[in-house]
């Protein structure tokens, strides 16, 4: 948040405009909601988005954006830097929870922004008032991550995509979420603009919040958690997680409906997690 925030304010001037999607991540929502009413020139959202993996046609939206003076900030984080290539799509900026798949092991909080050197520089400038700088440990830790990540990033792909391919098959699912799917909205646009899909899987079980409750309790190998992009596979049922506080009415008005999953796979056997997760559906 403190990458996002701080490129926000470095590079939005007072009067301007603000584009962005109503599927982001929802920290991200509020701090563009709340505080830069009074900023901006810049479009900037997910591709893929959180947690509906709604993709953007980066190029076709550079293009525009350029044509108006309008600076592109993708936060690619769901893509990893290996799946998606946004900068070289037309995007001025690239922005990623490092957190997530580039460090790949769910023990550093950090976020990383790529673009020219004059964006950057601009960006760096306000970070170096407001703090948020990264400890040298978290650094070696990000670091020692990246060397295993064109290795886990491929083998997530691999299961995310198939199980993708059994839950959508599955009756006690109503639908999969995931741009490796024909059957997903912009899936011609993740097949342009994407090399592989991601390691992370949102779906809607058939039943209400405490049936999807116990789909989560009687999986066996995920941790329960509001992360992704590590070695360990995480599960997160939005409604009751990071949406907690908001009415049944308001979170629906995102698209986060009650009976919403978020599985982010992890490097275990694929089928050892197809297994947990279909004796987990079975069991409700």
């Amino acid at each position: 948040m403190c990458a996002s925030t701080v490129l926000l304010m470095a590079l939005v001037p007072a009067g301007g405009h603000i584009v962005t999607t109503t599927d982001c991540y929802r920290k991200t929502r509020i701090f563009i909601e709340t505080f830069l009413p009074k900023m901006v020139s810049l479009y900037f959202t997910e591709s893929p988005t959180n947690p509906l993996f709604r993709c953007v046609d980066i190029k076709l939206v550079s293009e525009l954006c350029h044509k108006y003076g309008a600076l592109v900030c993708i936060d690619g984080t769901f893509a990893t830097p290996l799946n998606q290539k946004a900068l070289a799509l037309g995007a001025d900026l690239v922005l990623h929870s490092a957190t997530k798949f580039i460090a790949g092991h769910n023990d550093v909080i950090v976020g990383c922004i790529s673009g020219s050197e004059k964006l950057v520089t601009t960006i760096r400038t306000l970070h170096h008032v407001l703090g948020g700088v990264l400890n040298p440990n978290a650094a070696y830790l990000i670091i020692r991550g990246m060397k295993t990540l064109h290795l886990r990033v491929q083998q997530q792909n691999l299961t995310a995509m198939k199980m993708a391919e059994v839950l959508e098959a599955r009756p006690k699912v109503k639908r999969v979420y995931y741009p490796g799917l024909a059957s997903h909205p912009e899936h011609h646009i993740a097949k342009k603009q994407m090399t592989g899909f991601g390691g992370v899987v949102s779906f809607e079980v058939d039943g209400d919040l405490h049936r999807t409750i116990k789909f989560v309790d009687a999986l066996q190998i995920p941790y329960i958690a509001p992360s992704f992009g590590g070695c360990e596979s995480i599960v997160d049922q939005p409604a009751i997680m990071s949406y907690w506080d908001l009415t049944q009415a308001e979170r629906v008005a995102y698209g986060i409906k009650d009976n919403l999953v978020r599985f982010s796979f992890g490097v275990e056997d694929f089928e050892d997690v197809k297994a947990d997760v279909l004796q987990a559906l079975d069991s409700i």
